[in-house]
């Protein structure tokens, strides 16, 4: 973007502010490359906030104002997705991952999946029809997903499971009409069933910091999210995934993303699937 492009100023001073606040608190790396990036998702905010001055839009970050801290991370999170994304994981799940856990839970009769960096939910809704699918005739298996994410905002949709209907032309009729309610007043959107949302606990969580849930896992769902961080804060993310994951547990990463150099506890069975070592 030609700087006499932009209707507000925005220096170098400026991106230099907000990518060391954002990496501070999120992790993630804002090179200057995302400079134009940065300012297309910051500039509304900054003219209906801060009268389009960028200077006092840093100066509230500095002065530790907690909504505009939330603010500008919600807005740099990256936030695509989309139901059943890179299909060949949950078909992995149904062929493979929940028949073995169906033996090797069969005492416990539990099955918990972990959706980290959930998005707009999408993911986690795809998780939860994966086991509704597989699990339905079997009442007494206890099966959840936990699905976090960072940003308040798109984790505040997740949990309303009301997405527009052209997200979901991908399904036959039989599957939108089994998973989804149409909306009475707004043609245009839908509603995840309830019985769906049931599987799904939405909790906030920062993954830099340190993870609250007692675990452990027998999945966990982590992609398109470690390419925005460096491979220090990658390789420490991992190792405590690892400590939240059972010992042969699965691990699902995004399509352009890697575990080589990053972790020995990870061994690769499938493409961009991994488990646990033993």
């Amino acid at each position: 973007m030609d700087r006499t492009a932009r209707e507000f100023e925005f220096s170098d001073k400026h991106f230099s502010k907000i990518s060391a606040f954002v990496t501070a608190h999120t992790g993630i790396l804002l090179p200057p490359a995302k400079k134009d990036m940065v300012y297309s998702r910051l500039s509304k905010h900054v003219r209906k906030l801060f009268q389009g001055s960028f200077d006092t839009f840093c100066n509230a970050i500095e002065n530790g104002d907690d909504e505009i801290k939330e603010l500008l991370i919600n807005a740099i999170t990256t936030n695509l997705t989309a139901f059943f994304r890179e299909k060949h994981h949950f078909d992995y799940l149904k062929q493979y991952v929940f028949p073995e856990l169906m033996l090797k839970n069969k005492t416990t009769k539990r099955i918990r999946i972990w959706s980290a960096g959930c998005s707009t939910g999408e993911e986690p809704y795809s998780l939860a029809i994966c086991l509704h699918e597989f699990f339905r005739d079997k009442k007494d298996w206890d099966v959840k997903v936990l699905a976090t994410d960072l940003d308040a905002n798109v984790l505040e949709q997740a949990a309303s499971g009301v997405y527009a209907i052209e997200r979901i032309t991908q399904f036959s009729e039989n599957e939108k009409k089994s998973w989804f309610a149409r909306g009475k007043e707004n043609t245009d959107l839908v509603k995840v069933k309830s019985f769906l949302q049931n599987y799904i606990v939405f909790k906030r969580l920062n993954l830099l910091h340190t993870f609250p849930m007692r675990g452990p896992f027998d999945v966990i769902f982590c992609r398109n999210v470690i390419i925005y961080f460096d491979k220090a804060t990658q390789r420490d993310l991992f190792h405590r995934f690892a400590e939240k994951i059972l010992p042969g547990g699965y691990m699902f990463i995004g399509h352009s993303e890697t575990l080589f150099n990053i972790s020995e506890q990870f061994v690769s069975v499938g493409n961009t699937i991994y488990r646990r070592q033993s």
